[in-house]
């Protein structure tokens, strides 16, 4: 007897749910059956390919920092080719997904050879600087003592000024987690953040809705409630996408919705996956240069 439609199908999942490992599922607890059979039907859209440059120069360091609670943090600054590794030029810091850590902006996105391929073309060339803000804090200050947010603000920035870097007016880029993580940064410096790219961001309206670990309790969800005041982003340039199929995208487009003005970036399709990502990185960049 023949194979039924529905075995195809079947079959096709299935081989989609090992491929999609392999680009990159981020986050798989949070990705449902709906995105799989979109993603293998074609709905979500190609993943994105890191450009086969050569990347600028990076410079890797370490600190022991105290708003983390004593914690031995990592942090990289990437530059564009051609780049002394002293240059006065801004900065952008990239904020890393849960599980992720420095590297995950240069090994799993490529950022440093996006970068590579499209500096010379941007009106405003920066740094990317990517750090350790731990795999689970959802860059907030939890009830262990460990404060990214301050870690970024009273360590992070005055070690890379140290370098020549300007941090007077920085931009952000953030993912998932990170993506979160910048909205807090953003509404709590304004006077700091002058542009920033907010990717899948992980946002509930509800505490019971929230992903365990991500918040201490009620108390802390309502503490750092994105949605509660969304009027310190009203001078920020700024740029929110996530995929149509993303678990956050209803979220998301309840938040983008209460912005004023309303930001750039939009639902395109894709999921909540590096290859999403990788798809949108040469946009996203490109208006960092361009608003900063």
């Amino acid at each position: 007897m023949p194979p039924s439609r529905r075995s195809f199908l079947s079959a096709g999942i299935g081989t989609l749910a090992a491929g999609a490992t392999g680009v990159g599922l981020v986050e798989s607890g949070l990705v449902p059956g709906r995105t799989m059979m979109h993603t293998a039907l074609g709905l979500t859209g190609e993943n994105g390919v890191v450009p086969d440059v050569a990347p600028g120069p990076k410079v890797t360091g370490t600190f022991t920092s105290a708003a983390r609670a004593g914690t031995q943090v990592v942090w990289t600054v990437a530059y564009p080719p051609g780049s002394r590794t002293d240059a006065a030029l801004p900065v952008v810091l990239a904020l890393h997904g849960r599980g992720g850590d420095h590297d995950f902006a240069f090994g799993e996105l490529g950022l440093d050879r996006f970068m590579a391929a499209a500096a010379a073309d941007w009106r405003t060339p920066f740094a990317l600087v990517s750090v350790d803000g731990g795999p689970a804090t959802f860059w907030h200050r939890r009830r262990n003592g460990d404060d990214p947010q301050s870690m970024l603000l009273t360590e992070l920035l005055p070690r890379v000024a140290q370098r020549g870097l300007r941090t007077d007016r920085i931009g952000l880029i953030g993912w998932s987690m990170g993506g979160f993580g910048a909205l807090l940064f953003a509404a709590a410096q304004p006077d700091v953040v002058g542009a920033a790219v907010v990717v899948s961001p992980a946002l509930w309206r509800k505490w019971e809705d929230v992903r365990p670990g991500a918040f201490d309790g009620p108390t802390d969800f309502a503490a750092n409630d994105v949605f509660a005041d969304q009027r310190p982003l009203a001078g920020l340039r700024l740029r929110v996408d996530c995929g149509r199929d993303d678990p956050f995208a209803p979220a998301t487009r309840e938040f983008v919705a209460g912005l004023t003005p309303p930001p750039a970036g939009g639902f395109q399709p894709g999921a909540h996956t590096v290859g999403y990502w990788r798809r949108m990185a040469p946009e996203q960049l490109r208006f960092l240069a361009w608003n900063l």
